[in-house]
């Protein structure tokens, strides 16, 4: 699986953003998707997972009601709706995909994701 992140940028405030996640190499509606984010000098934490189907989403506390994940399976693309941003989302932002599909379940750690964008810069300023 290849996955490509785009989308980052520099954005005010309170500004929203839209990254986007090309995929191929693998049929991209039969598994999961997810968005991490490593800020400068901090670990990579989860931000959101999409089930393969789209029924299904996970987000971590930090960003719940101001971002959104979604995917276009027929374009093979997900999505990470940015709204509302903080000075503290500023992060490289990486799309991921775990070995499995089919599988309703949500992971959230980066351990069990196996494929990796090269990741999106996303600067926020105040």
């Amino acid at each position: 699986v290849q996955l490509q992140a785009s989308g980052g940028g520099l954005v005010q405030a309170g500004g929203s953003l839209r990254l986007s996640c090309a995929a191929s190499g693998r049929t991209f509606s039969s598994y999961v998707m997810g968005w991490f984010r490593q800020a400068p000098g901090k670990e990579r934490e989860f931000v959101a997972a999409i089930s393969w189907s789209g029924g299904g989403t996970a987000y971590a506390d930090s960003v719940k009601g101001r971002f959104t994940i979604f995917r276009d399976n027929a374009k093979a693309t997900g999505y990470l709706q940015m709204n509302s941003l903080k000075p503290e989302d500023t992060a490289v932002y990486y799309c991921a995909a775990p070995e499995y599909s089919g599988s309703v379940y949500l992971p959230r750690t980066s351990s069990e994701f196996d494929y990796w964008g090269q990741g999106t810069l996303v600067t926020v300023s105040s």
